[in-house]
């Protein structure tokens, strides 16, 4: 079966061809218009059996769904949750319909991965009124992202049940544990801006903070989401795009700004590993993935010099290989590993699910 995948990012679009649940071709490209974005993609590979997209959020949905009209406008309610990515993904799935009517569209949700959360770990502390009527509750994102690494993870070492801490680090960054290919605490919430600190977003903040800001500013809704999804994080830290490439950069030369930023960075995300660590009974690998990490692959050992505690030390020779592939030292009790992302072989692998279930 050929797939379409279309992976929408906030300002990209991958789209990957997967034949029988192998990649065999794969793009990038601007998502200033979301529409001919799409059109590119199905011109590119004009024979396709189905598309697949990638959703951040799905709210309460559990798996992958085919998508309708009705469906797509049910997802786009949804869009201030996930601001960043759920506008372009629906606007993707607009144009398959107009463009290739009858085409088969699937979605994928990365909250989906997340849906099973233990109740303390998916419970927000406030007013139960709120919590069982406004589905007020921690969702998680980057679930295909982690749901691949689980499978990877447990093929590699052939453990039944792997406990392994996921590190997705690309624009956003979160961190999850997983027990076997089940989600048991996730650094992302409500929205993806809870966690580490991120590219442009701000990650966890004090709320009582973005209250004071808010009175004494003072700020209306609009202007403080914005600042904290699109001017703070590395950003923010360093006064440059949030580009980590160009923060690195400066901190090479020096720049104050720029080495608080890094350092700021690293803490928050070695935090984070050390919360999800606490809802494992052991931890048998720590998979590290996403575009940070396929880039930067030198900072994954500077990550993971203060990690020692738990076990994880990496070999910074081996951070800089090519592939999957292991790269903590052999005698290590922790297995560490980087992996390629592959959202786009979880996509096909939904989608070719939905249909089989469908043609039954």
């Amino acid at each position: 079966m050929r797939v379409l995948t279309l992976n929408p990012g906030s300002s990209s679009l991958k789209s990957s061809l997967v034949v029988d649940g192998t990649p065999v071709g794969w793009a990038a490209m601007s998502l200033d218009d979301a529409h001919d974005a799409a059109r590119q993609a199905l011109d590119r590979w004009s024979t396709v059996d189905i598309v697949a997209i990638r959703f951040v959020h799905g709210g309460s949905r559990t798996g992958p769904v085919r998508l309708t009209p009705d469906v797509v406008d049910a997802l786009e309610k949804l869009s201030p949750f996930a601001p960043l990515h759920q506008p372009q993904a629906v606007r993707l799935a607009r144009e398959v319909f107009r463009s290739r009517p009858g085409l088969p569209v699937i979605a994928s949700f990365d909250t989906a991965f997340h849906s099973q959360l233990p109740e303390e770990a998916s419970r927000y502390a406030l007013p139960r009124e709120w919590t069982t009527q406004g589905r007020l509750r921690r969702y998680g994102f980057h679930g295909l992202s982690c749901r691949h690494a689980a499978l990877r993870v447990t093929a590699l070492l052939g453990v039944e049940e792997p406990r392994l801490l996921c590190c997705h680090l690309g624009a956003g960054v979160s961190v999850t544990a997983i027990r076997g290919d089940r989600s048991m605490d996730t650094s992302m919430g409500f929205t993806p801006l809870e966690g580490p600190a991120m590219a442009t977003r701000s990650g966890s903040v004090d709320p009582g903070l973005v209250l004071h800001v808010m009175r004494t500013a003072p700020m209306s809704v609009e202007a403080m989401e914005d600042a904290l999804y699109h001017r703070s994080g590395l950003a923010g830290m360093s006064g440059t795009d949030g580009d980590l490439r160009a923060v690195l950069a400066r901190e090479a030369a020096g720049d104050p700004d720029a080495m608080s930023a890094v350092a700021v960075y690293l803490h928050r995300i070695r935090r984070e590993i050390g919360a999800m660590a606490a809802s494992l009974d052991r931890i048998d690998a720590v998979v590290f993935t996403g575009g940070v990490t396929e880039h930067q692959p030198e900072l994954i050992a500077r990550l993971s010099a203060r990690l020692g505690v738990f076990g994880i030390a990496v070999d910074p020779a081996r951070c800089l290989g090519d592939g999957d592939r292991a790269i903590s030292p052999d005698d290590a009790p922790v297995t560490v590993f980087v992996l390629a992302t592959g959202e786009d072989v979880e996509l096909a692998r939904d989608a070719e699910a939905v249909l089989s279930v469908e043609h039954v």
